[in-house]
């Protein structure tokens, strides 16, 4: 996977239609200023659903909290304008790749299982990203981006 592809995904939300856009970027700023910037470690080998039977591979994110609280956040800010709740827990992950076959493979499952300590990652804002999916996978189109309190602008 293209490193400019890797990301947290707080929310997934389909198909929206390019009117909401706007709102959809005042309700992110609404959460993004709420919510104070924050590092995270990435560590951790994972996969969904599980590491023997694996679809997808994981690199994990900790502390989970501030990101479970500012996906919570985005939950509810997007929910005041009728986009349904998430039912299901926040998992604090980064996608690595997906398994094109699912099958029990315990030699995936021994390596996952290793230590892995990739270092420090600042969490500064939030993107809106459009995703096409591609014979050759996805391609991501940044629609809007919001910074979380007290971060600094980046430089251009």
């Amino acid at each position: 996977m293209a490193e400019s592809n890797l990301h947290v995904t707080l929310k997934f939300l389909g198909q929206i239609d390019e009117a909401r856009v706007d709102a959809i970027g005042d309700a992110l700023t609404a959460a993004a200023q709420r919510t104070p910037a924050f590092d995270v470690n990435v560590r951790g080998l994972g996969a969904f659903p599980t590491a023997t039977r694996a679809r997808i591979l994981w690199v994990g994110l900790a502390p989970a909290a501030p990101l479970v609280g500012l996906a919570a956040a985005v939950d509810a800010a997007l929910a005041g304008l009728g986009i349904e709740r998430e039912s299901r827990p926040f998992a604090a992950h980064v996608t690595l790749g997906r398994v094109r076959e699912s099958q029990r493979n315990l030699a995936l499952a021994d390596a996952l299982a290793r230590p892995v300590d990739c270092g420090r990652l600042a969490v500064t804002r939030i993107s809106l990203m459009r995703s096409e999916l591609h014979p050759r996978g996805a391609r991501y189109t940044e629609l809007a981006s919001v910074l979380l309190a007290g971060a600094a602008s980046p430089v251009e």
